[in-house]
Order: C-alpha cells, then sequence, then structure tokens
C-alpha cells in the first residue's frame, strides 16, 4: 500500500496530505463478493450462547478462500435475529459472521442481553470444533488463526475493550487477554467511556479499528465516536459518519422490540442503511484480514466520494517506510555483511 497521512472526506470533496492517486479509485467493485448466503444455528459448547453462524455459499469449494472469523457483539438487550439482514451481507464480503445471544445478570437489566469480552476467544474455541466436525456446513472451510469483530452500541464498546484489553464493569468480568488472531473491529455506534464521563486509551498495537456512526444517532452521539477515535493508538483506523442514520440503521428493524429507543427518528430507508453499514464493515475486514489492498483503500480513501449516504471520513492507513528509510537499511546490512565476512567496504 502506498504512503499516506491523515485522510479527510466531506460530502464528496477529499482533502489530502501527500495522498497519491490510486489506480482502483474509479473501478474497484464494492459489492459483496458472494453473490448468495447460508446459516444455520447451534449452541456454543464453551458458554453455552444459543448461536446464529452466517456464510457465502461455497458454490465452488475448491476456488473459495478460507473464510475469516467475525463476531458479532449484540447491543444491549437486542436479540440475535435482528442482526440477520446485516449479518449475512457482511458474510457475502468474504467471512463467518457468528452472532450469539449473550446473557449476563446485572443489578440494572437483572438477567438481560449483554454482550461481554470473553465471547471472543470462546467463538474461536467454538469455530475451532466447527472447522473439525465432518458434520459442520463450515468443516475445513474456517481460518481460525483470522478473527474479526462486529459490535453494535455495547457490544461495539465490549469490542473497544477487548482491543485495548479494558476491563470495564459489566463488559469484563475479568482480566483478560487479546486472541492473538484478532486483527480487526467495525463497530457502529459505539464509543469506550468509563462511568466517569473519561474516554479511554485504546491501545490497539495495529490491530484495526473503523467506528461507523449515524450523524442522527441519539443515544451515541457523534461526538462521543470522535472522541473515542482519537484514542485508538495506532492505524489503521477510520471513522464513518452516515447521513441520515440513527442508532438503530444496523438492525433489521429500526427501534427493535427490548431495545432501548432511539429519541431521534431515521431519515433513510433501513434496507439502505443496512446495506451501506455492512458494506464499509465487510470491506474493512476484507482489508485488515484478508489484506485487500483495494478494499481497504476504499474505506481509507476513495469510498466516501462514490456513496451518497456516507457524510465523511476520517482515516488513517499504516505508512509504508520511506525511500531514505529504506536505504538505510540496506546500507547498514551491507557494512554488517562486510564485516562478518572481513570484506573490503568498497567492494
Amino acid at each position: 500500500m502506498s504512503s499516506r497521512s491523515m485522510i479527510a472526506l466531506t460530502s464528496g470533496i477529499v482533502f489530502t496530505a501527500l495522498l497519491p492517486k490510486f489506480a482502483w479509485a474509479t473501478s474497484f467493485d464494492a459489492t459483496p463478493r458472494y453473490q448468495t448466503f447460508s446459516s444455520y444455528s447451534t449452541t456454543n459448547p464453551f458458554n453455552g450462547d444459543a448461536t446464529d453462524i452466517y456464510y457465502p455459499t461455497l458454490e465452488d469449494a475448491s476456488a473459495a478462500d478460507d473464510l475469516p472469523i467475525a463476531l458479532m457483539l449484540q447491543g444491549a438487550l437486542v436479540d440475535k435475529s435482528f442482526y440477520s439482514d446485516y449479518a449475512s451481507q457482511v458474510a457475502r464480503h468474504g467471512f463467518a459472521v457468528v452472532v450469539p445471544n449473550h446473557f449476563q445478570t446485572t443489578p440494572d437489566f437483572g438477567d438481560a442481553l449483554l454482550s461481554e469480552t470473553s465471547q471472543p476467544q470462546a467463538v474461536l474455541d467454538q469455530l475451532t470444533v466447527e472447522n473439525g466436525m465432518k458434520d459442520s456446513p463450515l468443516n475445513g472451510k474456517i481460518d481460525t488463526g483470522k478473527l474479526g469483530l462486529l459490535g453494535h452500541s455495547f457490544g461495539g464498546a465490549v469490542g473497544l475493550s477487548t482491543i485495548g484489553e479494558v476491563c470495564l464493569p459489566v463488559q469484563c468480568a475479568a482480566p483478560f487477554e487479546r486472541p492473538e488472531a484478532l486483527m480487526a473491529g467495525a463497530f457502529f455506534g459505539a464509543n469506550l467511556r468509563d462511568r466517569n464521563d473519561a474516554y479511554l486509551p485504546i491501545k490497539n498495537d495495529g490491530v484495526g479499528v473503523a467506528l461507523i456512526q449515524g450523524d442522527r444517532d441519539g443515544r451515541a452521539l457523534p461526538l462521543r465516536a470522535k472522541l473515542t477515535y482519537d484514542q485508538v493508538q495506532s492505524p489503521p483506523r477510520a471513522r464513518i459518519t452516515l447521513s441520515g442514520v440513527n442508532h438503530f440503521g444496523i438492525t433489521d428493524v429500526n427501534m427493535p422490540d427490548g431495545a432501548i429507543p432511539d429519541p431521534t427518528a431515521q431519515t433513510v430507508d433501513q434496507t439502505v442503511s443496512i446495506e451501506t453499514t455492512a458494506r464499509w464493515s465487510g470491506l474493512f475486514l476484507r482489508g485488515t484480514l484478508l489484506e485487500d489492498e483495494a478494499a481497504l483503500e476504499y474505506v481509507l480513501d476513495t469510498g466516501a466520494g462514490q456513496d451518497p449516504i456516507v457524510v465523511s471520513v476520517e482515516a488513517e492507513a499504516v505508512p509504508e517506510p520511506s525511500t531514505w528509510v529504506s536505504s538505510i537499511g540496506v546500507a547498514i546490512g551491507l557494512i554488517w555483511l562486510c564485516r562478518r565476512y572481513q570484506l573490503p567496504s568498497g567492494h
């Protein structure tokens, strides 16, 4: 990937610093890689979570890549069934998308649907088993060394905590370690702050982070996404703001039963907000987990100018070493070789 600095795109106008043009800027196909999907329901044997798994229909299994895992962490009190459209569309970008119902018992909510930082490791263990089961639809088709996180609202905060190894009440029952396979997360309507409203440093160590946010979100305010984005310590990172979308632009229906409603109404069609959120999520995971440079370029650079629903994208990519740094490295290597083999430095 070519080197770049911070990127800001607003209403189709691109402001860049030291950004070259890319050949695929006008030709990249952002539609899902697979035309259809399949799904099945199961139970995670490691934590008892009822789980739906979505994956692309692999008509030609010999030509298909192994599928990385994408765990969807649900919003507080939102049943897994309300993420079926979003999860199936992300799956068609080339992922095994796992959507569990995870219950916790808390003083505020009682026994309720609440994501938690133990889930990523439990899902990795679950999919490792699935990958070896002859009667599993995904037998031998999963890349268990690549994990991405998806998340909505509270679930997105749990995902950010997992990436940053932050242990907050309710989100985390005990200290934990970020799974080694975790490579990226794309979160909708999410931010990370403690009970004193302090925004916490997210030491992501190069694990990619994308924050997708509706500008009409009345629960996870857009400013909170900005303050969280500023705490992400290393690239790649992106903050993507969607015009006319509220806190439930990701769910099958706006304001799903059981969830705390958003006081602000959405002004775009629900199918549009779901497709847009799934596309940006799926392409960010393709770029980070599958090293698809064109997909990542779409998210970090070219996509906003092609998408009428996107208001703005603030993003930062991993810079490549500059030419002079590379030259210094070569020179140091030559000096070491000369000394190692006692060769004249002029040869």
